[in-house]
């Protein structure tokens, strides 16, 4: 028979095992990471942002471009020159009107010249329109008037304005408004025999004080452009 162990006048031993089916806990599992592709998602996103507000503060901050004024380009110059206050004082039209320019992101410009009066002894009228897009044309306009000997300023007309009557053969006008640049001249147009005599039986027209017809005209188109 097996007994617990005894030990006379000594310490008692009991040794026992406990054996169960369920085995200890570990230890704790580290924490968990979080996942790479939600990290770069959200950098995506605020990349993204940034750099969208970043393009509009620079489109905000790039020049729009110079304030045109209302001017614009045309079609056909000659179109909406009606030319009234010189027709009335030269005569009606008495050749066809031949357009020209160019248009460029820079600068628009077109012309229009056309005949008034009898064809032998009539005028030559030449409009020339420039819109300046980017660059100011005021710095130069009065320099370029004074170098075409251009040195009559005429007030109520533009920012600046200046003409020449030409030595009574005509009238030239030059108009700075804004960005648009507007040329006016007239010129007397006549055949002369070998001494320099005209040809023809029309009567000279006395083109003193021409410049008002012109500073008429010049207005209708500058209202003209701008619609």
């Amino acid at each position: 028979m097996i007994s617990e162990p005894e030990l006379d006048g000594g310490d008692v031993f009991v040794t026992s095992e406990v054996l169960t089916e369920t085995p200890p806990p570990g230890p704790p599992a580290p924490p968990r990471a979080r996942r790479p592709w939600l990290w770069a998602l959200g950098g995506a996103v605020l990349a993204s942002a940034v750099w969208g507000g970043g393009l509009y503060a620079y489109e905000e901050r790039q020049p729009s471009g110079p304030d045109l004024g209302g001017y614009k380009s045309v079609q056909s110059l000659c179109e909406i020159a009606e030319f009234k206050a010189l027709t009335g004082v030269l005569g009606e039209p008495s050749g066809d009107a031949m357009a020209a320019g160019m248009d460029d992101p820079a600068v628009f410009e077109t012309s229009c010249p056309i005949m008034l009066g009898p064809s032998e002894s009539g005028f030559s009228v030449s409009l020339k329109y420039t819109l300046h897009k980017v660059s100011d044309p005021g710095p130069e306009f009065a320099a370029r008037a004074k170098y075409y000997e251009l040195t009559t300023p005429i007030d109520g007309i533009g920012e600046m304005a200046f003409f020449d009557a030409r030595g009574g053969e005509g009238g030239e006008f030059r108009v700075l408004d804004g960005q648009a640049e507007i040329e006016l001249s007239v010129y007397r147009q006549y055949e002369t025999d070998e001494q320099g005599n005209p040809l023809g039986d029309t009567k000279p027209i006395d083109l003193s004080g021409i410049e008002v017809p012109m500073t008429q005209d010049l207005l209708a188109v500058m209202a003209a452009l701008k619609k």
